[in-house]
């Protein structure tokens, strides 16, 4: 395993360095032990074992070293990307320290079997990562960076998880944290995407952490930046949600307020909001942001109540990040509309959003109009949910999270009226007892696919079809507060653009067993028929009946498959939507067609 180090010590004369060397080793070499072989007094905290440099300014550029090739992160897009020393970032519901250390000091430490002192109870660990692959594979092509560690628990139990990171300049742009538009050399800038990642590894929720092990391997370096428990999201049950689909030109917007409708599957005393910055480049800053009951279109019931993070009225998300709202006293009434209003003070002219809301939400005139208890600044409308991700209210028995494309999205549905078959399962779950009444989110994204990305991932694109269910399997389902149950819909784009069933299927099965990792209840749904449509061709149509086949043969791994194929086909024609069903274009099924899939259900599939 390589060990970069740059510098700082450059200048030093020889003899000073023999004579520090002389007094420092026994004691490094003490503390290497204690760190790496488990031997001594125990672990240490991460930032003691920090042995890499890769963030320089542009005055020292060659002050860092990340990859053993000289090159280094610019210190100054992390600031403009609101990645400062020591600010905490919550990605995936984690919060994870960026470290306190200036350009050109030790900021990471490459995974060599250290042992982290680490404490904590939650889902997971997680991790702010890159791989470095200076050698890569015959082909050139860089390969995952780490290996197996070793989780060690209070009560003297361990167990064992796979912690790998793509290649800093070549992996995969759809599930970065964040990405810079260079790199330093000590020739100078590089025009490169450098990209930096969060990973998320599920631990046993019941027992607290004490300590981990890196990985120890012999391929490319894997660089840790931060590790943390992320804590369960207990007490708290989703009630809508919005995936963000991608980061398409807007507005621009100045100094406005945006109030947005979303629909509460499920009620609560408590309320908190979450806003997700997701693939962006840039900060966003939220002035104030209030919550109310809709009256209709933009008038509140009553006035807005304000929303407060970390006591502030306000708050930045960095690019990539989220933000939670402090938990407010307010009542949420199940299956009501809410009105979630914030203050964008800055210019902004790209933003993360979910492109189909089916659903008209309202933009203001200039200024801070979240607080006001009438309609009259609202002189516009919008169909899309920006930056908002996600609602939650306190108490409820967790949450439910279904996984699609467009026909989940509510494509064709009737606008304003919340008949997507989720928000209709949901309303089934409130007037029952036999099951819990979880909490329904809609993880739906519109020309969704399970293995190929849509939208890329980064940068501004006019394409909000969202990277691939694979990709945001962690993001939107897995950090997910209080998750029980998984319903997967998915795997009719795929088919449509070219994709066999095998790629499909093997897609799915990944899908079961990372949700089964976390204890999930995992279903699938079988993709419903489509002939008529443009690209729903015979080839298309086999591939689909291929991918049902092996969901009904319990070959995707899910604990209970909902045959949704059986209840929207014309049975004089199994390969086109019932007419009754279809919404017109052959595709989607319409109001009636998404009321038979919510109605055909079996509830009791649901529980855990």
């Amino acid at each position: 395993m390589r060990r970069h180090s740059s510098g700082p010590y450059a200048g030093f004369a020889l003899p000073s360095v023999l004579t520090v060397l002389a007094v420092l080793l026994p004691l490094v070499a003490a503390g290497t032990a204690t760190a790496r072989d488990g031997t001594g007094p125990g672990p240490l905290p991460l930032v003691r074992l920090f042995d890499n440099r890769a963030v320089s300014d542009a005055r020292h550029p060659q002050a860092a070293d990340f990859d053993g090739a000289g090159r280094s992160l610019p210190a100054e897009d992390l600031a403009a990307a609101g990645w400062t020393p020591g600010r905490i970032l919550t990605l995936d519901r984690a919060r994870l320290a960026w470290p306190r250390r200036a350009p050109g000091e030790p900021d990471n430490a490459v995974a060599d079997g250290q042992r982290v002192r680490l404490a904590g109870r939650g889902d997971a660990l997680a991790f702010l990562v890159a791989g470095t692959d200076a050698a890569g594979t015959a082909d050139g092509t860089p390969r995952l960076a780490g290996g197996t560690g070793e989780v060690r628990y209070r009560d003297g139990s361990r167990g064992t998880f796979r912690l790998t990171a793509p290649d800093w300049l070549s992996g995969p742009l759809a599930t970065k944290a964040v990405a810079l538009p260079r790199v330093h050399t000590p020739a100078g800038p590089l025009a490169a995407r450098a990209r930096l990642y969060a990973v998320l590894v599920p631990i046993d929720r019941h027992r607290a952490v004490s300590s981990l092990v890196l990985p120890r391997d012999r391929g490319p370096d894997l660089h840790v930046f931060a590790v943390s428990v992320r804590r369960a999201a207990t007490g708290w049950t989703g009630t809508w949600s919005a995936t963000t689909a991608g980061l398409p030109a807007v507005g621009p917007w100045t100094d406005r307020t945006l109030r947005l409708v979303v629909h509460a599957s499920a009620g609560g005393p408590a309320v908190r909001v979450r806003f997700d910055n997701t693939f962006a480049a840039a900060p966003v800053r939220i002035a104030g942001a209030t919550v109310a009951v809709q009256a209709a279109g933009a008038t509140p019931r009553a006035a807005p109540v304000p929303l407060a993070f970390g006591g502030a009225a306000g708050t930045v998300l960095p690019a990539g990040a989220q933000a939670f709202s402090d938990p407010l006293r307010f009542a949420v009434p199940a299956g009501g509309n809410l009105l979630v209003s914030f203050h964008l003070p800055g210019t902004v002219a790209a933003v993360p959003l979910h492109s189909l809301a089916v659903r008209r939400s309202y933009v203001s005139e200039l200024g801070d109009h979240s607080a006001d208890a009438g309609p009259a600044a609202y002189t516009s409308t919008l169909s899309t949910w920006p930056l908002l991700a996600g609602v939650e209210v306190s108490g409820g028995p967790g949450s439910l999270v279904v996984l699609g494309d467009s026909i989940t999205d509510g494509e064709k549905s009737l606008p304003d009226a919340d008949r997507r078959w989720p928000d209709l399962l949901a309303a089934r779950l409130r007037a029952q007892r036999t099951v819990p009444r979880f909490g329904v989110l809609n993880a739906g994204i519109s020309a969704n696919r399970v293995v190929t990305d849509r939208y890329p991932g980064d940068g501004v694109s006019t394409d909000t079809g969202g990277v691939s269910a694979l990709h945001r399997l962690d993001r939107d389902v897995l950090a997910g507060p209080s998750v029980r149950t998984v319903i997967v819909f998915q795997g009719v784009n795929d088919v449509r653009w070219g994709g066999t069933a095998e790629q499909v299927v093997a897609g799915l099965r990944e899908i079961a067993a990372r949700a089964h990792a976390y204890g999930l209840r995992v279903l699938a749904a079988t993709i419903v028929p489509c002939e008529g449509e443009a690209l729903c061709t015979a080839a298309a149509d086999a591939g689909r009946t291929a991918v049902n086949s092996a969901l009904r043969a319990g070959l995707g791994g899910f604990d209970a498959v909902l045959d949704f194929d059986r209840v929207l086909r014309d049975p004089a024609h199994p390969a086109r939507l019932l007419p009754a069903y279809d919404s017109g274009d052959h595709l989607h099924p319409g109001d009636a067609g998404y009321a038979a899939l919510a109605d055909a259900v079996d509830l009791r599939l649901l529980a855990p």
